[in-house]
């Protein structure tokens, strides 16, 4: 496969899920770091370079259910192609902002990456569509043994896995979830909701983690511990809580439905007639009406469109839209381009399952 082929491919997570119309995606990432090796931020260029080749050559020969990884370092792709990879969660800021040797792995569907000297040696990351938090753990698992056969990880009896960062050691497991709250944020109870989460010991991010905004009412809730807790009783806490937060949310919806139904119908309505002719977006209006036409969609008020609500969010950043068009835009040219596709992809709308509402 080639390189532009497997870095435009549609990753797995942004496919329609039917699972779940409030959680858009799972994802577990395993830290990992080779015994007895500094870690990455203290590491000379010299074995930098040597930490990175140990850990591709392995990454290399092994397979995930029979599928290989394809490995890039990072100084060899082009500063829009590590936009798309951010874009489309196969790889963090941090890694690109680093120094060093470094690289990133991945499978062809995109469900597994591995990012190599980022914060840590080795991240491990499995990205699923919908609620697929078990499915995530498994399959990150099965890339964790992979590399262990071939590699000794740094792990203590008392601690468990040693990472760079204190609040990863133990299982070095991070398990989220994408949650979509359009109602609870229009109804004014995300803040509540979302801020108790702390007390329970999860952290809830914007849509690229870590300092970033909740656009697109696109929230990531996270486990904040790993000490002292298992891998099963991190994914339990975290399963029970998304549960909580998707009940908030159908609700929320309900209420609007039954207490403002011509508003919301309204407000659904005039993102898809915005979406279906706009000659200019700017991403965060995308993400707004995309958000709301998403909402409109899960409720039975919108035909569904022809690309999914991920897909369309991804393609319509920077990075992609530049990729796709295999040239620099400056941001006019962007706006443009980003409410053609849109427009694109509403004139194949799937009108069978709408059904107008009385």
């Amino acid at each position: 496969m080639q390189r532009k082929e497997l870095l435009l491919g549609q990753s797995e997570w942004m496919k329609e899920s039917s699972d779940s119309a409030v959680v858009l995606s799972s994802r577990v990432r395993l830290a990992r770091n080779l015994e007895n090796t500094p870690f990455p931020h203290v590491l000379s260029p010299e074995q930098s370079h040597e930490v990175e080749e140990k850990i591709a050559k392995v990454i290399k020969g092994v397979t995930v259910e029979g599928e290989p990884l394809t490995y890039f370092s990072l100084p060899n792709l082009s500063a829009i192609e590590q936009q798309v990879l951010i874009e489309k969660h196969l790889i963090s800021p941090g890694l690109v902002q680093s120094k060093g040797s470094r690289g990133v792995a991945l499978s062809a569907d995109h469900r597994i990456s591995v990012m190599v000297n980022e914060e840590d040696h080795i991240r491990i990351q499995a990205l699923l569509p919908g609620d697929q938090i078990r499915e995530c753990y498994r399959l990150a698992s099965l890339m964790d043994d992979s590399l262990e056969e071939h590699l000794d990880l740094a792990y203590q009896e008392a601690q468990g896995f040693l990472t760079a960062c204190p609040t990863n050691v133990g299982t070095g497991m991070r398990a989220s979830v994408m949650v979509h709250l359009p109602a609870l944020v229009m109804t004014k109870q995300v803040q509540q909701i979302l801020g108790s989460l702390t007390n329970l010991g999860l952290a809830v991010r914007g849509l690229y983690g870590e300092g970033s905004q909740a656009y697109g009412h696109l929230f990531q809730v996270s486990n904040q511990i790993t000490l002292g807790q298992s891998e099963e009783d991190i994914l339990t806490h975290l399963e029970a809580v998304t549960g909580q937060i998707v009940e908030h949310e159908l609700h929320a919806r309900e209420a609007m439905q039954h207490g403002a139904k011509l508003v919301l119908e309204d407000q659904v309505w005039r993102a898809r007639g915005t979406l279906e002719n706009a000659r200019l977006l700017t991403s965060e209006d995308a993400m707004h009406l995309l958000s709301l036409d998403r909402m409109g969609v899960d409720m039975g008020l919108l035909p569904r469109m022809g690309k999914s609500f991920p897909t369309l969010l991804v393609d319509s950043l920077p990075g992609n839209l530049q990729y796709i068009q295999d040239q620099e835009l400056d941001q006019g040219q962007r706006d443009e381009e980003r409410a053609r596709i849109i427009r694109n992809a509403l004139s194949h709308k799937n009108l069978s399952d709408h059904k107008e509402s009385d």
